[in-house]
């Protein structure tokens, strides 16, 4: 019996709440699965799971031992990414997680210039909203945005975004701008068309917070499609500030009410602690940092 094998199965076992999704994710037969988990426990002379319900239950001796051959497997896997020099110099894959539009409009363009500058590099680019287990999913590295909780996670920041508030120059010109929140009630607005938005979009100033009903000209389920529709001149309109930088900057779009912002929350990049950085993440946070802040802004 291979018994390190034994040991990545009963992994992909536990990992994936069965015997069956283990077989598929290994591309193995659900009678091979259960058979080298059945030898591993015949050889330990203990029993490490109950099977028979929807998902499997470890016993107490076996969520001990799971735990052991979770060291012992990241141990042998680092052993051999030291033997193939992933620690002398940057390569191998790196997975890395972003949320969607930061992704598509900020992460996407420096991963493409990084890969042009590191030809020994393979990207695999998750872009999702939903918030990543990175050791679960063996995510590398990963954007995220808004305050971080305390966890084993190492983080630097890239920039912060601000909830903002931002219509064209020729919206502007043709209706005025509006100069405090309840303003907004006599203008045409964009919105997101989620639970988050709905028709009343909440200030601050001085401390204190206000909510102002706006009239959505336009609903829309995504920011890029709320971006594009005020370029166009068809309204009002909020978002994060981080998609519209590039806009802004262009003079396509004007940012509006700014002493009313909340405020703004952090752009970190984070990855788990480890005892050896691999040259691949350390070459990327190197790379991606200083360009993402340039792209994002301190203060955007």
């Amino acid at each position: 019996m291979d018994r390190f094998e034994a040991m990545s199965i009963l992994l992909e076992a536990v990992d994936t709440g069965s015997l069956s999704a283990a077989g598929r994710r290994l591309g193995m037969p659900l009678a091979t699965v259960s058979r080298k988990i059945s030898d591993l426990e015949a050889h330990l002379k203990i029993r490490l799971l109950l099977r028979g319900g929807r998902k499997l239950v470890l016993t107490d001796a076996g969520r001990s031992y799971v735990a052991a051959c979770k060291r012992i497997v990241e141990d042998v896997s680092e052993a051999e990414r030291i033997a193939a020099g992933e620690y002398r110099a940057p390569t191998g894959e790196l997975v890395i997680s972003a949320p969607l539009v930061l992704g598509r409009v900020h992460v996407v363009p420096i991963v493409a210039d990084f890969l042009k500058a590191y030809p020994d590099i393979q990207v695999r680019l998750q872009l999702s909203d939903r918030v990543v287990n990175m050791v679960e999913d063996h995510i590398d590295l990963a954007a995220r945005i808004g305050t971080l909780p305390d966890s084993s996670l190492i983080a630097t920041r890239v920039g912060i975004s601000h909830f903002v508030v931002f219509a064209s120059p020729a919206y502007l010109a043709e209706h005025g701008e509006p100069q405090t929140p309840a303003d907004l009630a006599t203008h045409d607005c964009i919105t997101l068309d989620n639970i988050l938005s709905g028709d009343r979009w909440d200030f601050e100033r001085d401390h204190t917070t206000s909510s102002v009903v706006i009239r959505p000209r336009l609903k829309a389920n995504t920011a890029e499609a709320v971006i594009d529709a005020a370029i166009a001149g068809l309204g009002v309109a909020r978002t994060m500030s981080y998609p519209i930088v590039q806009a802004v900057a262009a003079g396509a779009l004007r940012i509006l009410l700014r002493d009313y912002e909340p405020p703004p929350v952090p752009i970190s990049l984070v990855y788990p602690s480890q005892r050896l950085l691999p040259q691949k993440l350390r070459a990327f946070l190197d790379f991606a940092a200083p360009r993402l802040r340039a792209r994002i802004g301190v203060d955007s």
